[in-house]
């Protein structure tokens, strides 16, 4: 890999992560348009690495805060806000792994084309809009339910689908069960935490199964430049969200979904 393919597909995964853009969208613009061959699966596993870092140090505090109230109250009657959270976290992340399982090969063979992601970048981010227009804003991420968690996590399995985003339809899910913005792209991030977690995992072991040769130069420069942009964009997105709304990255995916379209049938 050069390094301008390095910094511009590091970029992409660490902007499109934690935006609500969709990542599989952006990644089939370079091969598309520039003719770039796939990164590879030890690059997957260094950017998807440089993710999970910048999340988990951007919300150390609340994570240490989790786990602590978890092992000490979550597994009594005397729950807290905190114990509480961590565990509707598990409960989100559940439906992930179940359907993941199930339907991960299918989605690859079958869902994997130009227009399925065109189709969804536009489709998903016309419910996006939806639900922001349309959302009371009323509650904070320590007043969603289990019931809420569920229907989260359950919206998060859509992501499955090239192109829907699983920052993009988690916020949306929360946006329509009453969270503020701000809450609904905190539980969505909370959630990402597991879901890159088994991702690199999974991207992991397909790597030690395979004759790769690796450049770990490329590695670290792509999980360097992955960390950076992801902890950026988590900083900047939480500090504008209440501000802006989802309005502008409506109009993204949009435009996205219209070029993708345009490059497949002109």
């Amino acid at each position: 890999m050069s390094i301008v393919e390095i910094i511009i597909l590091a970029l992409i995964q660490g902007l499109s992560e934690f935006l609500p853009i969709s990542s599989s969208a952006h990644l089939i613009l370079p091969s598309v348009l520039l003719g770039w061959t796939n990164q590879g699966l030890a690059f997957d596993v260094a950017v998807h690495v440089g993710s999970l870092l910048a999340v988990v140090i951007y919300f150390r505090e609340d994570i240490g805060r989790m786990l602590v109230a978890w092992l000490s109250h979550g597994f009594t009657k005397q729950q807290t806000d905190d114990s509480k959270l961590a565990w509707w976290v598990i409960l989100a992340t559940i439906p992930a792994i179940v359907m993941g399982f199930l339907f991960k090969s299918y989605i690859e063979v079958y869902a994997r084309s130009a227009l399925v992601i065109a189709c969804t970048t536009i489709g998903f981010g016309l419910l996006l809009w939806y639900a922001d227009a349309t959302a009371k804003l009323r509650k904070n991420v320590y007043e969603i339910t289990w019931k809420s968690a569920l229907i989260i996590g359950l919206a998060q399995v859509l992501a499955m689908i090239p192109g829907t985003s699983r920052s993009g339809i988690t916020m949306t899910a929360g946006l329509m069960l009453g969270l503020n913005r701000e809450s609904a792209a905190r539980f969505s991030f909370l959630l990402s935490i597991p879901v890159i977690l088994g991702a690199g995992v999974l991207i992991t072991y397909d790597l030690v199964q395979s004759p790769t040769d690796v450049d770990w130069n490329v590695l670290i420069y792509g999980a360097v430049l992955s960390f950076f942009s992801a902890y950026l964009c988590i900083y900047l997105f939480l500090n504008w969200i209440s501000r802006i709304g989802m309005l502008p990255f409506v109009i993204y995916r949009l435009l996205l979904g219209a070029i993708i379209l345009g490059i497949i049938y002109w």
